[in-house]
């Protein structure tokens, strides 16, 4: 079919208009239509369409990306914000064949409360991650600590071709400093598990770490008693019935030996350096790693079943090297007897923890639900002490 020349003049003009739309559309990053793109590129627009590019990209937010920030897509363009105390970084994702080094866009901060706005330059750094593109802006940013802010990226192109891309907005919080997280772990804890004190009545808190988890105590008289059984003060603390997993320590050396296997990979425990102690179950479960413990956490029953059978509690009548602690227990946590009034008192061990009974027949009950009654000892103000 022949167009006529005024029909074909003014497809000329129709087509030689587009690319002056403002948005140069990327494969599975372009916008329904020409409009939309504007509204969303132009700030003089913004406000005119029904939903602010903020409100949809905040919509389309997720609590964590890849790198632990926080995920926004907005028009088909997927992209990650992290805010540290050394600066901001974008990750683009999914936008190849298009290089980093070509990339810059604005970061327009927004903290909660401040009536002022800071800016800063996004630029290009290397990524090794395929399909992933970094821009970052380094600056201190440990003021900040804590506190939440609007993030806008604003700008973003790719200087060799002029092609732009949607703005982001996001809410981010600023993580904790150093100082704000301990004194945040401080105050959630209150109390020395050790000596019932409360921390900072003897001055600084001391931590004690073993693994991830820290634990606080009021004083330096108290760092050995936690060292030697972190898994018990945890659990004290936090009264949790979660799994506790910690490095294994010396004193754990026969438990480990006597267990031999991870029972996940069913590699000899030591293999794959330091063993994981896992609490929680009942009784202590040793394993070769921690890429072991999801499973462990996942299927508990199935892996417990290939564990060596406990042996029976051992019991023995206490002696005179007991006598401090008997009269500091007093009673049976079982029976809620006096410990002499049938025949004792007995001993034995329990989580790492010596408890006394009035009888051997206490200690079976006593070992199906340790936790139960060193929780019951505690409650009375009863510190077991450490077998040795």
């Amino acid at each position: 079919m022949k167009m006529s020349p005024i029909l074909t003049r003014l497809l000329s003009l129709v087509l030689s208009a587009a690319p002056a739309a403002g948005f140069a559309q990327h494969a599975g990053h372009g916008p329904k239509d020409t409009d939309a793109a504007q509204a969303i590129q132009d700030p003089a627009n913004q406000g005119s369409a029904s939903e602010s590019p903020a409100a949809t990209a905040e919509k389309k937010t997720s609590a964590l990306g890849p790198h632990g920030g926080v995920m926004v897509e907005q028009d088909g363009l997927r992209a990650e914000i992290l805010v540290e105390e050394t600066g901001i970084k974008l990750y683009l994702l999914d936008i190849e064949p298009i290089e980093s080094k070509g990339l810059r866009a604005t970061a327009v901060m927004k903290i909660a409360d401040d009536p002022n706005q800071r800016r800063f330059d996004l630029l290009s750094q290397p990524s090794e991650e395929d399909g992933v593109r970094l821009l970052a802006a380094r600056y201190d940013l440990s003021r900040y600590g804590g506190q939440t802010a609007e993030l806008k990226i604003e700008g973003l192109v790719y200087k060799s071709t002029k092609q732009s891309f949607p703005n982001l907005v996001a809410n981010v919080q600023f993580p904790l400093t150093a100082e704000q997280s301990r004194a945040t772990a401080i105050a959630d804890q209150k109390i020395c598990p050790v000596s019932g004190e409360p921390l900072g009545s003897m001055g600084d808190p001391v931590p004690v770490t073993v693994g991830d988890q820290t634990i606080y105590v009021c004083c330096d008289g108290c760092v050995a008693k936690v060292k030697a059984d972190f898994a018990h003060y945890f659990q004290k603390l936090h009264k949790t019935t979660e799994l506790i997993a910690i490095p294994a320590t010396e004193a754990d050396s026969d438990a480990i030996a006597k267990q031999e296997t991870c029972p996940v990979m069913d590699e000899p425990l030591g293999s794959m350096g330091t063993p994981l102690k896992v609490t929680g179950l009942g009784r202590d479960v040793f394993l070769c790693c921690k890429g072991c413990l999801k499973f462990l956490r996942a299927e508990p029953e199935k892996y417990l079943a290939k564990l060596p059978p406990l042996p029976a509690p051992a019991v023995t009548k206490a002696s005179a090297a007991d006598a401090a602690h008997v009269e500091a227990q007093k009673l049976c946590p079982v029976m809620d007897e006096p410990l002499d009034a049938m025949g004792g008192p007995y001993r034995t061990v329990v989580e790492g923890r010596v408890v006394y009974l009035c009888c051997p027949g206490c200690a079976k009950r006593l070992h199906a639900d340790p936790a139960k009654y060193l929780e019951k000892l505690a409650s009375q103000g009863v510190e077991p002490p450490v077998a040795r």
